[in-house]
């Protein structure tokens, strides 16, 4: 035999010894990584290719977490593919929670796909909420206060057209409306709607009587205004928990009024008593006045007086008579209690 002949052969068969011993390990790395998972699957009747376990390690998934996933899945009748999970998981999403809400709503019934059902897991994300909880409130109605109890009131006051302030408070049963979960209103909204249709219903009535006799007629009312349009709930009814009767706002509204009515006439007659005042004091002045002129007049006699005197038309006896007759009225003034004018 040739010798180059023979050192070739010798050199493919290594090269196949190698290529065989390399795929052997890798098979073995395979079975020792994903043996027991692949396992797994096939008895629980959903298997799973040994490629698209390779594939969720390269992309860094938990394949086991995925896995036990779609194996529940499968067991509860939902056809879930390793590539929706893995996908889903990928963007962010609760897997477990996903499954676990898709298998509540097919146990009641409830028609929610694995798209829909990711689209609310997404939008749940950091809110507190998960769409189990969702789907839980779907079938197993919540009560929601109004007022809610964070707002520290403790019921909706709305005055009767009477003037009558009446405290309600109400209970509102919803439940999820899937079709509107994501990018619906929420409960906040549902709260701020039944209160404004308290408010505006008691306001509508008469009186505060007709509240007292008939509060479901208030619940009618606010329930047939579609409150829960635009929402991510379903209203199934608004129950009247308490009603109560508070003050009479009209009669209270009167009486300041009243008060403010008084303060103002108070106000103008004040103003009247101020003129009256400053007419007086102008008649005093007037009077003061109008006796300087006397006085200045009356000073003018003596002067006349002895003018006649000097001229000779007024004689002694005349002068004593006219002192005569003064003292005369005088005494008489005297007598009678009178004082003389000035």
């Amino acid at each position: 035999m040739n010798p180059l002949f023979a050192a070739a052969s010798d050199i493919g068969s290594l090269f196949v010894i190698g290529i065989l011993g390399v795929m052997g390990l890798a098979a073995i790395i395979v079975v020792a990584s994903f043996g027991s998972i692949w396992l797994r699957a096939t008895a629980s009747g959903a298997s799973v290719g040994v490629f698209e376990l390779i594939a969720l390690r390269l992309r860094g998934i938990p394949v086991g977490f995925i896995v036990d996933n779609r194996i529940t899945a499968v067991k509860s009748g939902l056809d879930l593919t390793i590539d929706e999970l893995s996908t889903h998981y990928l963007a962010g999403g609760n897997i477990d929670m996903i499954v676990q809400a898709l298998i509540a709503a097919q146990r009641a019934g409830i028609h929610l796909d694995f798209n829909r059902a990711c689209a609310i897991d997404l939008a749940t994300k950091g809110t507190g909420k998960t769409v189990l909880e969702a789907v839980k409130t779907s079938v197993n109605p919540k009560v929601i206060d109004c007022p809610a109890a964070v707002s520290g009131k403790t019921t909706i006051d709305a005055v009767a057209k009477d003037g009558i302030v009446i405290k309600a408070r109400a209970r509102v049963t919803v439940r999820t409306n899937l079709d509107r979960f994501v990018g619906g209103a929420t409960e906040e909204t549902i709260i701020a709607r039944v209160g404004e249709g308290l408010v505006s219903t008691i306001g509508g009535v008469e009186t505060y009587k007709l509240v007292l006799e008939n509060p479901d007629r208030i619940s009618k009312t606010v329930l047939d205004k579609g409150l829960d349009a635009n929402t991510a709930f379903e209203i199934l009814s608004i129950d009247i928990a308490d009603v109560d009767v508070g003050e009479n706002v009209g009669a209270k509204l009167q009486a300041e009024q009243a008060e403010a009515n008084k303060l103002i006439a108070q106000a103008h007659a004040e103003t009247r008593r101020a003129a009256a005042v400053a007419v007086e004091q102008e008649m005093v002045a007037k009077v003061a006045e109008m006796r300087a002129h006397v006085v200045e007049a009356e000073a003018q006699v003596p002067l006349a007086m002895a003018e006649a005197f000097r001229n000779g038309n007024l004689g002694v006896m005349d002068y004593y008579k006219m002192k005569n007759i003064a003292a005369d009225t005088g005494m008489r003034e005297s007598i009678a209690g009178t004082k003389p004018s000035a």
